[in-house]
């Protein structure tokens, strides 16, 4: 079987791209959320917005001018590759979480069971685009894990999205003593992130 070789290319087009439209729609009337199918399509799409545009804005403020230099070399690509998909697992486990919790505190929502339903077809369809079966099988693992302690009246609101920011922090291949020196500055920036889409999701709900 032929190695698959990440190339800068691949990053600008087949990452970037989520960034750029999401560019592009903020200028777009946005549609009402009002089924499980949109809902999903949300947790999708956002999920990969705030993993990828976090990401590698990490990787340019502490590469600088050398950061497009870096994507020649096909270590640190795989690097960068196996970051992106991590830290997008448990941004969509994040999304999801909050998704249900905010739809059975706001709206009543009772059937919460679907939330893992919507996860694992999200993960599933991702194997078109490559996502390494490993990491499918281990964000499953997580997911299931974190469910059972779920308190979907209070998850909305008590910090729902620092799971995430650890995982930038955790999965970034930058230096560790790098790293530590910026702590507080990437959980920061994810939460930022983050915030902007709780407040499109509150405006666009409509279950």
């Amino acid at each position: 079987m032929a190695k698959y070789k990440l190339t800068w290319k691949d990053l600008s087009w087949n990452d970037f791209k989520i960034y750029l439209f999401s560019l592009f729609k903020a200028f777009v009337p946005k549609k009402k959320i009002k089924d499980l199918d949109e809902l999903e399509k949300f947790i999708q799409s956002k999920s990969a917005w705030v993993s990828q545009v976090t990401l590698y804005g990490y990787l340019k403020t502490r590469m600088g001018t050398r950061y497009v230099l870096h994507f020649e070399n096909d270590k640190f690509m795989g690097s960068v590759n196996l970051a992106k998909w991590n830290i997008y697992s448990v941004a969509l486990q994040d999304l999801t979480f909050f998704s249900f919790s905010y739809l059975k505190v706001n709206f009543n929502y009772k059937d919460t069971d679907k939330a893992k339903e919507i996860f694992y077809k999200i993960l599933d369809d991702e194997i078109n685009n490559k996502m390494p079966l490993e990491v499918i099988e281990s964000a499953k693992k997580s997911f299931n894990e974190r469910i059972k302690n779920i308190d979907w009246l209070n998850y909305c609101n008590d910090r729902p999205f620092n799971s995430s920011a650890l995982s930038l922090y955790q999965w970034a291949p930058i230096a560790e003593e790098l790293k530590t020196l910026d702590r507080k500055i990437v959980l920061n920036s994810v939460i930022l992130k983050w915030d902007i889409i709780k407040k499109e999701f509150t405006e666009r709900m409509n279950f």
